[in-house]
Formats: structure tokens, sequence, C-alpha cells
């Protein structure tokens, strides 16, 4: 099969990447913004709330490894959807839970996770299914973050391991290595 793609926002990109990183089927993450008003966004200017995008990840992933609703049910595992627009101390439309599938089938997949989703949460999940939009990289300095640095910023010390956590907890058998 070919590689499928997926984009998901949930939260600070660089949290949500390191769920996605390591896990068996995925050949890359790529941190961007998604779903915003202006081309070619800055971090800065998305970080402003001001254009209207998401700080999100897009997955590159074999089907036949890991499957699309696989992935969704990681995402729902791995942040808060219950919070609008906000992940912990994280505040704002950037960093809104939102799916953004490439494909009716992806639509389909996304509306059933959402409902496989609910019932672990006692709020209701707030997550967005957006239409697919332009795709923008986020700088380099923003790629495998956690991988490269992570370690050295306190903030992500208090959000990734947490994160990481819960996938091995309820999705080891998917993580490589």
């Amino acid at each position: 099969m070919a590689a499928e793609i997926a984009t998901l926002a949930g939260g600070c990109f660089w949290c949500t990447e390191a769920v996605y990183q390591n896990l068996k089927g995925v050949q890359s993450v790529e941190s961007g913004y998604i779903g915003g008003n202006n081309a070619n966004p800055t971090y800065e200017q998305v970080c402003s709330g001001t254009t209207g995008h998401a700080e999100a990840i897009r997955i590159t992933y074999d089907p036949a490894m890991i499957s699309y609703a696989d992935l969704l049910d990681i995402f729902f595992a791995t942040h808060d959807p219950t919070t609008l627009n906000r992940q912990g101390n994280d505040v704002g439309t950037q960093y809104r839970s939102a799916i953004f599938p490439h494909s009716d089938e992806q639509e389909a997949e996304a509306k059933a996770g959402i409902a496989r989703a609910q019932g672990d949460y006692g709020s209701p999940i707030v997550t967005t299914i957006e239409p697919d939009a332009p795709w923008y990289p986020a700088e380099d300095y923003h790629q495998k973050y956690w991988e490269r640095v992570g370690d050295r910023n306190p903030y992500c010390m208090a959000v990734i391991p947490p994160k990481l956590a819960k996938l091995r907890k309820g999705f080891g058998d998917r993580i490589s290595g």
C-alpha cells in the first residue's frame, strides 16, 4: 500500500509530534500550521492567535502497519479533547483540538473516532473536524523538537513525559524499537 497522510492538531506541536514519531508504521512526522488565513505564517504570527492557524502535525504512515483509526485513538488518548482552544497552559485557537481529514473515508473515521473516545471523558469532546487546507511546515527548529532539545526545555519536560506514559500504557505494542 502507498503511504497515507494524517493531519492532527492537539495543542503544542512539539508535544503531539513526540507521541507519534516512534510508532510502528509512521514514516515521518512534520510540525506545521493549518487552517488559517495567511499564506506562509511564521511561528510568531501563529502564536499571536490572529492568523486562524492551528499548530498541527502531518503524519506520513503505512496503513498496512498502522491504521488511521489507530492514529486517532492515540490522538484522543494523549491530549485533552474536551477543552476548547486550550491544552493545559496553552490557550488560543492555535492550540485547538482538530482533525483535518484528507478524504471522505478519513472524515468518516474521524467521526467514528470521536464517538469511540467520548466514553473515556466526562465532558463533551470539542475536537473539530475541519476541511483540509494548505499546509505550511513549521520552521526547522520546531521539527523533531523533543528528540533534539526537549529534555532541556522545562515546558516539554512537564508535558511530554505524561503523554508518552499514556502512549506506552495504552499502545505499547505500537511503539517501535
